[in-house]
């Protein structure tokens, strides 16, 4: 009885804190992407680079982060995480310069570098319950989007009302209040120090990743579809340019919204299901097919009404379904002592998958434009959808 209340405390403070950061983050993210357009005016190719820039950044600090996860403790590499997002994203409302707003997206990425892995490892350590470990991660994915979509309300409206800078600020403040909750509510009973060098921590997860053929199918399709989803950064500049009207505050509020909500409906429905033997397999590569049918949608819309819905489809339910089930696929087949290693490596591959994208979708959208753009995109995510159907696992 001891242990299951301890476990329903450990899923209660973990989805309330998911909930809680999605809002945050997701309210960042609109008025920031927004406010990247319409006060400092940057171009289609920066906005790329910008992204290209928090990837690069995870990409160097994301296996420290780890290894120093699985060595000291979970917890407090979670409260830095906080720490660096906040500062990044306060100091984003107060600037306009592309090299303020670079620095500003460092100290992003190393925000959730910090976080990377380490809140799965905290989570599956702390429940202690193998069984109900996959059904929690699909729930704080419901989570996420449900607070996601509570944070664009709030902060869109924010924005509308006071400005993008304003909402900004407030966000990033919600972000350093938050990470003062992971150091109350988030206690490590359960966690056991590594006693070894770092290195070896380090070998051993990158060992278990190479010779598990699952982890290294998940690590192959992830960075695939990451690099090809940096051309989320498009989507405003597309949706505008197919003639969305009204202020664009609103009616990308709106959207994210309504995307939420189809993600939180899908997530459900996969939740129910996701011990089913080869079920992560098949709804992996399930999304990937529907994302990229979604992109091509997208990128040769008639109109403004079809492109959302390209947008509704591949960023409610197909990036959402893929980031969820390869970390349920992942988690599965790791073992604590390195548990937040991998998934620093599964942090890596999305990372190195958005570097490469954001540099090459970037020079092919000074070249062929953006509906260009979206297609090669598609296409590449459902080479990702093949080759996850064509393996017998998961």
């Amino acid at each position: 009885m001891a242990r299951a209340h301890g476990g329903r405390r450990v899923a209660r403070a973990f989805l309330i804190w998911t909930g809680l950061r999605a809002a945050a983050h997701r309210g960042y993210v609109l008025t920031s992407s927004l406010y990247f357009v319409v006060s400092a005016h940057l171009s289609p190719v920066q906005l790329l680079l910008l992204g290209t820039v928090i990837a690069g950044t995870m990409l160097i600090s994301d296996i420290p982060t780890g290894v120093w996860s699985d060595a000291a403790g979970r917890r407090w590499p979670l409260v830095l995480g906080h720490a660096f997002l906040a500062a990044g994203m306060v100091v984003t409302g107060l600037v306009t310069g592309f090299a303020w707003i670079v620095a500003t997206q460092v100290a992003w990425g190393l925000g959730w570098a910090c976080l990377s892995g380490a809140e799965v490892a905290w989570l599956t350590d702390e429940l202690d319950r193998p069984d109900r470990t996959a059904r929690v991660l699909m729930a704080a994915a419901r989570w996420d989007l449900a607070g996601g979509a509570a944070g664009m309300v709030v902060f869109g409206v924010l924005g509308w009302a006071a400005g993008l800078a304003t909402a900004i600020v407030v966000a990033g403040t919600s972000m350093a209040v938050l990470g003062l909750y992971v150091a109350v509510a988030f206690k490590e009973r359960h966690f056991t120090p590594v006693r070894e060098r770092r290195w070896t921590i380090f070998r051993r997860g990158l060992r278990l990743s190479w010779r598990d053929h699952e982890i290294l199918l998940v690590l192959a399709a992830t960075t695939i579809v990451n690099g090809a989803g940096m051309v989320a950064w498009l989507f405003p500049r597309r949706l505008v340019e197919l003639g969305f009207p009204g202020d664009p505050t609103l009616w990308y509020t709106a959207l994210g919204i309504l995307a939420a909500a189809a993600g939180v409906v899908a997530l459900r429905v996969v939740q129910a299901r996701i011990d089913g033997a080869g079920v992560a397999r098949r709804v992996y590569a399930l999304s990937c097919l529907l994302g990229a049918g979604a992109l091509v949608l997208l990128a040769w819309a008639p109109g403004a009404l079809a492109g959302a819905f390209g947008v509704l489809v591949v960023s409610g339910i197909a990036f959402s379904l893929t980031r969820a089930v390869g970390v349920v696929w992942v988690n599965r087949r790791t073992t604590s002592e390195v548990r937040a290693t991998v998934h620093s490596f599964l942090s890596q591959a999305e990372t190195g998958g958005e570097i490469v994208g954001g540099i090459a979708l970037a020079a092919l959208a000074q070249a062929a434009g953006t509906p260009a753009t979206l297609a090669v995109a598609g296409v590449l995510i459902a080479g990702a959808g093949v080759m996850v159907a064509r393996c017998r696992a998961g």
